[in-house]
């Protein structure tokens, strides 16, 4: 159903049970899929939806990035199955790099007035609360909750199953399973919680949170930490991940506070 006060472009593509609401403007290059609701008052242009999405009224999904290089060519951003876009979001397509897109995966929730810049990707399960600012080329893994009102410098990682507390920032990466707080958001011990609901065993809960205490530890450095992990603890794949996150980094990973130290999770 498509109201008849909403504007739609010539080009767009809308699924027959599609709902488009009262004064939506779909521009150029859409695509919506099955049984997802644009529900009032949003903006979408160059912008590939999926099924059962919600798009919340003054969204807006698709407009030009705010990249001073970006000369108007032909990005979008792509949006998974069952992700909710609630009021005043904005999610610009990508910049003329990379693949060219802005990608939201499966079942995000993306809460009131977060911002999702350029060429950023957002992993499967991912939710944004309140007032979230990613910069340009931000990659969220999967299952990753970020605070209301935080941060996050261009081009930085925010590993899987990460949890960081609300008002936060930071310019380097966040690692893997971890949670944390501040500016920046030093971790403090493991998204033990999580980890336990996505189904990860008491034994490789147990394993990662030791290997994730040498990783903070004031006693070692990185490479000094890893070696030690290898050495001492049973790898399984969250360890792995951890490990391969370090070493992949280009901005470092958030691991220290040299000045106030660190919090591991003595137990769970």
């Amino acid at each position: 159903m498509i109201d008849k006060t909403a504007i739609i472009h010539p080009s767009a593509k809308i699924a027959e049970d599609a709902i488009i609401g009262p004064y939506v403007v779909i521009g150029e290059g859409v695509t919506i899929g099955s049984k997802t609701r644009v529900i009032s008052n949003a903006h979408i242009e160059f912008a590939e939806i999926g099924e059962r999405c919600t798009i919340s009224p003054f969204a807006t999904i698709g407009s030009e990035p705010q990249d001073l290089g970006y000369k108007g060519e032909p990005t979008k951003v792509v949006i998974g199955n069952d992700t909710i876009i609630k009021e005043n979001v904005t999610i610009h397509r990508g910049a003329a790099c990379g693949d060219f897109t802005t990608r939201v995966g499966n079942k995000c929730l993306l809460m009131v007035g977060s911002h999702v810049a350029h060429n950023c990707v957002l992993e499967d399960e991912v939710i944004l609360a309140n007032l979230v600012t990613l910069g340009g080329h931000v990659h969220v893994g999967f299952g990753a909750f970020v605070g209301g009102m935080s941060v996050f410098h261009q081009n930085i990682r925010i590993g899987d199953m990460a949890i960081i507390s609300g008002f936060s920032a930071s310019r380097m990466d966040i690692l893997p399973y971890s949670k944390g707080e501040g500016r920046p958001p030093v971790p403090r011990g493991l998204n033990v919680v999580a980890m336990r609901r996505r189904g990860v065993s008491q034994e490789e809960r147990t394993a990662t949170n030791e290997a994730f205490k040498l990783l903070i530890s004031k006693d070692y450095n990185t490479t000094q930490a890893i070696e030690k992990i290898q050495a001492e603890i049973p790898m399984n794949p969250y360890i792995e991940k951890m490990i391969e996150f370090i070493k992949s980094s280009k901005r470092g990973v958030l691991l220290k506070n040299y000045k106030t130290g660190n919090e591991s999770l003595d137990n769970e």
